[in-house]
């Protein structure tokens, strides 16, 4: 695991940032390899593609609502598993669950019931995609109309040359992530492989997840890369001013506090108090997108954390009323970047990683289980992620790859002094879900 920190002050804002532009771009890339033997080397651009269309999605609001609390108790299942790492925190658990859901779709048996179990997801397999293609197509609908709002989900598959898939797998590719699968010679040309994907990602999260797969992952053992890109651009509802920015004490864990440039503003937002806590939610234009900051009292960070789960943030969202607020929030930014497949294993799919006990033969109808040295099983999961909140708005990206191989305002406004560590979650109000998630110890 590894992490690192960025100055936050940025006197040459971009035209971009200038009209209050928010971006988060989200990338997601699974690979996956084979087990052993040779492949046919010759290079393809072309496609695999089942001959369906995208589905229109028959979920009903029920099985979209199981989805999304689903996403959420993983949201923080996997929060718990890493906030043991020291300083910041940022990941997102949206793109991690669809990207795994996509895999997922090949899995068998004990393999499929431990994802299942991990990840949250409580629908039998065809109602599970038909779900995640509703919620895709809901996300889609996001600002429509409004002037600087922009959210674009996108998936893509590459698989190797000459690797079989199986009719089944593809037709769930295409009719719910709208994706089939590129061919690819990961076995003559994995360097090319992976600067063509890692081009993909950069194409699709405006630049700002470069490199997302690194020079040691992709080998002439992978046989396939599911990858998602997700591009979020708005500005705040009610943008800070930047001439009321100062610096202000924001105060460590250790008890020490470091200057950091505070923005400051007073205005009507979501809001709530609790036993050990406060919460306001910060609307993005069109008022369909926030972030919410879970704001510990002081002394009680760690307490709260350890608390912290979906039922938890469903309260808190239940007590938010408006009320007049008089806000404090560092401008910050930071990177994330760590493995997560120990931290899956330790989750409970642990069969997924295991040579000998994987059993993704809906993909291929090759199982490990059966001792086919062909078989697929994931070999490691990388994520990065990237957030920068300031006046204007907020630019956040993350990416993940997971690799396969064989082998009206009172008189007094509540006041919330963001001085001191915190939680934030970006979510979709309408439906509840979490895009990303994070934690700020240091600015």
């Amino acid at each position: 695991m590894c992490e690192s920190a960025n100055g936050v002050n940025r006197p040459g804002q971009s035209a971009r940032f200038a009209a209050f532009a928010m971006a988060l771009c989200l990338a997601v890339a699974a690979l996956l390899a084979a087990c052993g033997g040779s492949q046919d080397s010759a290079a393809a651009a072309d496609e695999i593609r089942s001959d369906r269309e995208r589905a229109v999605p028959s979920a009903g609001n029920a099985d979209l609502a199981g989805l999304v609390d689903g996403n959420s108790a993983f949201t923080f299942d996997l929060y718990r598993a890493l906030k043991g790492q020291d300083g910041n925190l940022l990941y997102s658990p949206h793109s991690i669950s669809l990207v795994l859901a996509m895999t997922y779709s090949g899995a068998v048996g004990q393999t499929e019931s431990q994802m299942a179990d991990t990840l949250g997801f409580s629908l039998p397999q065809d109602r599970l995609h038909d779900a995640f293609n509703a919620l895709d197509l809901e996300l889609a609908s996001r600002g429509e109309g409004g002037e600087g709002f922009m959210l674009n989900i996108v998936n893509a598959v590459w698989g190797q040359h000459g690797h079989p898939f199986r009719e089944a797998f593809l037709d769930v590719l295409a009719e719910s992530y709208g994706a089939g699968v590129r061919q690819a010679d990961f076995v003559a040309a994995p360097e090319e492989s992976r600067l063509a994907i890692n081009d993909w990602v950069a194409e699709n999260t405006e630049d700002r997840i470069r490199n997302l797969i690194p020079p040691d992952v992709i080998s002439p053992l992978t046989r396939m890369v599911l990858t998602n890109a997700i591009y979020f651009n708005a500005p705040w509802t009610h943008p800070f001013v930047e001439a009321n920015t100062r610096q202000r004490p924001f105060h460590l864990l250790d008890g020490s506090a470091a200057d950091v440039p505070m923005m400051k503003t007073e205005e009507e937002f979501l809001y709530a108090a609790g036993d050990g806590y406060q919460a306001v939610d910060l609307p993005y234009a069109g008022d369909e997108l926030a972030m919410t900051v879970l704001l510990p009292d002081r002394g009680r960070f760690r307490e709260f954390e350890d608390s912290l789960d979906s039922a938890l943030v469903n309260r808190i969202m239940t007590g938010l009323e408006f009320r007049y607020v008089k806000l404090d929030l560092p401008r910050f930014e930071f990177e994330s970047q760590f493995r997560l497949g120990e931290t899956l294993r330790a989750m409970g799919m642990s069969d997924a990683f295991d040579r000998g006990a994987s059993d993704f033969s809906d993909m291929d109808g090759r199982s490990c289980l059966a001792g086919d040295p062909e078989c697929l099983y994931i070999r490691e999961v990388v994520h990065k992620a990237f957030v920068s909140v300031y006046e204007a708005g907020t630019e956040a990206a993350a990416a993940t790859a997971v690799m396969m191989q064989n082998e009206s305002a009172p008189p007094s406004p509540v006041s919330v002094t963001v001085d001191r560590p915190f939680v934030f979650l970006i979510r979709d109000r309408a439906t509840g879900t979490i895009l990303f998630a994070g934690r700020v110890e240091r600015v």
